[in-house]
């Protein structure tokens, strides 16, 4: 193998496989990526046996082959090339090894057998259909920050995707929760996306989507079946296993009779929160709202540092009520709406809130209430 490219398309393209490749592996081979020349394009593709990512990219053949070599350190000789460079990556006759050459530069890397790895085996897609990346990107961005990260309960740990009939359209929507909070957005239906098994797209899957997905204007390709799901992001191509499990019953924790209504600036209610919480005990950070028609006062208090209240004003002018929230929880919804004005949808201290953007009314978020 003998190819000359640009520095910049092979840290690009790098940049997309090699994030898949843990740090620490048990098994040799998936600490590399395998690198194949043919036609006009080097191919490189990285996996962890879940998940696996291929990315073609505009390269000079002068001898095509296949290898494989270490990601992470491919990337580093790469990244710290100077812009603009070319590169050469020449395999050696005895096949051990690969040379990167760059200007005055010669790195020796060795390398493992292309047999050796291994195909992450896509089998049939039931189901396939085309959407914008911006409407991806919005539903995975809504969603991911509530996505669980206790391992027991495996079935929370990724967002699930599926269709639903909602006055008379179909919807494609998002729901990711970790048992204290909830976060559901919803896009129109793509044509194609009928009948399509209700799936479960895991954690560190969803975060390579973000990072993919975050050029404007792009078409998406999804496949999947009940097994396996495959994103094409122009030249990437994303395939991943899905979590075996049942998403739960997620209708039945979204309240249907909560009558008070807070509206407040999102922005004020946001940076209140963020102040009051400063001294907050990073184990319970609890901030208690006293809403009172008119106006929501905020209070933390912290036996080991003191205390914290602040005043802000809100429309309200149903009975007074106290209610607690872990405020990181509170940032993070802040954090996904759009609005000017937040909406909260209140019964008591003890019952979930729903949480509404006021400009996006495909989005709601659903937190459970601390004690304080």
């Amino acid at each position: 193998m003998r190819v000359v490219l640009e520095r910049s398309n092979l840290l690009k393209s790098l940049g997309h496989v090699h994030r898949v490749v843990e740090r620490r592996n048990t098994i040799p081979i998936l600490s590399n990526v395998l690198l194949s020349s043919n036609g006009a394009s080097l191919e490189m593709k990285a996996t962890d046996l879940d998940l696996e990512v291929t990315e073609a990219t505009a390269a000079n053949i002068e001898q095509a082959g296949a290898t494989t070599v270490p990601a992470h350190l491919l990337y580093d000789i790469v990244r710290k090339l100077p812009d603009g460079a070319e590169v050469m990556l020449k395999m050696d006759e005895s096949g051990n090894a690969v040379s990167v050459i760059s200007g005055r530069s010669t790195f020796r890397l060795q390398c493992l057998p292309q047999a050796d790895f291994p195909a992450l085996t896509a089998g049939q897609f039931s189901h396939i259909f085309r959407m914008d990346s911006e409407a991806l990107s919005g539903l995975i961005d809504k969603t991911q920050f509530a996505i669980s990260t206790e391992e027991t309960r495996y079935y929370l740990n990724g967002i699930y995707l599926h269709t639903l009939e909602d006055d008379g359209a179909l919807k494609l929507r998002a729901v990711a929760t970790d048992g204290h909070r909830l976060a559901r957005a919803e896009i129109e239906a793509p044509a194609g996306a009928e009948g399509m098994p209700g799936v479960i797209i895991p954690r560190k899957t969803v975060g390579e989507l973000q990072k993919l997905v975050d050029a404007p204007d792009v078409a998406v390709t999804v496949e999947l079946s009940e097994t396996k799901i495959r994103f094409t992001i122009g030249s990437v191509v994303l395939t991943s296993k899905l979590i075996d499990g049942t998403f739960p019953d997620y209708q039945r924790v979204i309240p249907a009779g909560n009558d008070k209504q807070l509206v407040i600036d999102r922005q004020s209610f946001s940076a209140a929160v963020d102040r009051v919480s400063t001294v907050s005990s990073e184990r319970g950070r609890a901030v208690k709202l006293a809403i009172a028609e008119g106006q929501v006062t905020l209070t933390v208090n912290n036996p080991d540092s003191g205390s914290a209240t602040e005043e802000i004003p809100a429309g309200y002018d149903a009975e007074p009520i106290e209610i607690g929230f872990n405020a990181r929880y509170l940032l993070d919804v802040a954090a996904q709406l759009s609005g000017d004005e937040v909406r909260f949808l209140l019964a008591d201290a003890g019952s979930p809130t729903i949480i509404q953007d006021t400009a996006d009314e495909h989005t709601l978020y659903v937190l459970m209430p601390m004690r304080v």
